[in-house]
């Protein structure tokens, strides 16, 4: 699996990371946030993403809209659940970049805590 990135478990796939360059963390981070939103939804998108990069809901908010997704379209579910629209979830990339000294390693984090569905794609 050498040649696609991946590896063959979380610790040797978190090494391979911090060889890549920012651009293509990025990329695989909004991709890995597209494929869940379309298979789990966007509230595991939102979840694990602030799990892996430490966010409470108003740093959530923050990162959201400093990564340019419209304040205006982040709201709750029926449940009362932070939700915005999967259409927009690219905005934490750049926003967690923004928002933090360091973003990099919180989207490592949310790439590597999301391993396993990496692996099922």
């Amino acid at each position: 699996m050498a040649a696609t990135g991946l590896s063959a478990n979380p610790v040797e796939y978190r090494d391979r990371l911090n060889e890549q360059s920012d651009e293509q963390i990025d990329a695989w981070a909004g991709e890995l946030m597209r494929d869940v939103a379309i298979r789990r939804g966007v509230l595991k998108v939102i979840a694990d993403f602030r799990k892996a990069a430490g966010l409470d809901e108003r740093s959530f908010e923050r990162v959201y809209a400093a990564g340019g997704g419209p304040p205006a379209s982040l709201g709750r579910d029926a449940h009362g659940q932070l939700m915005v629209p999967a259409v927009t979830l690219w905005a934490l990339v750049q926003g967690i970049r923004s928002q933090t000294a360091n973003g990099r390693d919180r989207l490592i984090e949310y790439l590597v805590e999301n391993f396993e569905d990496l692996v099922y794609v």
